[in-house]
């Protein structure tokens, strides 16, 4: 007999300062109490959909299967986007249609730009409905439907019962720099960790093993080195996402640097 507890894991843009966090718990507690509810983040930026989606997708193999991912930064809560829960491989899925949940579509199949897409050959996908029985807040669809449907999938329920089934879905772009022809890198910066870390959209795989500088703004940084321990001063090295990261050895990049998300990054050829 499988014994072990149901794993959920919350990530959202509401920060610890108020009682939201602990009313989606309470919600969850009430639903599934042997849930394990593990806390990714709560500290998205407010209304910042791609770094939640950039995060959530970057956690997601620490996670063993059937896990379910109840993720919120809903900009649109109470509006008339829908709100999905989504059986993707081995995990599940519940939050917004808004690109949240972009993890769900394979890189190859995302969209230049963000889009409405076909959801993906053997992804399961539907519209969730509001609990029976239920008042639901306008403005607070992550207690009222997201943590009903996430703890009902946790004890066991399916997808299929949560909600009618979509054949679409919002997506964002796959996590990746714009390779230019003389390759050169234009990357975004996606997120900034809690040590002023800057970290980019430009992956490993982009690099192909070169010697490479960045540029962000009028800086550029040619030391490229494996540990934040390593070097002098501002360096490049790759994070344990898989992703390049601008940090300043015991120091705070973001703010040497005053990046912010969205800010632009040039990845070149050293000799460039």
């Amino acid at each position: 007999m499988d014994d072990r507890r149901p794993i959920m894991t919350l990530l959202t843009d509401f920060g610890t300062d108020d009682t939201y966090v602990g009313q989606i718990k309470g919600v969850i507690a009430g639903i599934c109490p042997p849930a394990l509810v593990i806390d990714l983040t709560h500290a998205v930026r407010p209304q910042a959909v791609e770094q939640g989606a950039f995060l959530l997708e970057t956690a997601l193999g620490a996670f063993p299967a059937d896990t379910v991912h109840l993720a919120v930064v809903d900009p649109g809560v109470g509006t008339e986007r829908a709100g999905l829960a989504i059986r993707a491989g081995s995990h599940i899925f519940v939050g917004p249609d808004n690109g949240l949940l972009s993890c769900v579509v394979p890189l190859g199949l995302r969209p230049a730009e963000p889009s409405r897409i076909a959801v993906p050959a053997g992804v399961t996908a539907v519209a969730l409905r509001p609990p029976p029985a239920r008042v639901v807040a306008a403005t607070f669809h992550g207690r009222d439907v997201f943590a009903h449907a996430a703890a009902r999938l946790a004890r066991g329920g399916a997808v299929e019962s949560c909600g009618d089934p979509v054949d679409s879905l919002v997506a964002l772009p796959p996590f990746r720099a714009r390779e230019r022809p003389d390759g050169t890198l234009e990357g975004r910066v996606l997120h900034i960790d809690r040590f002023g870390n800057v970290v980019t959209n430009v992956h490993v795989m982009q690099l192909h093993g070169r010697s490479l500088a960045a540029k962000l703004g009028e800086t550029r940084i040619a030391a490229f080195v494996r540990t934040y321990g390593e070097g002098e001063s501002l360096v490049c090295l790759i994070g344990s996402s898989g992703f390049l990261e601008i940090a300043e050895v015991n120091g705070n990049a973001a703010a040497r640097l005053s990046a912010d998300l969205g800010a632009s990054v040039e990845v070149a050829p050293a000799g460039l």
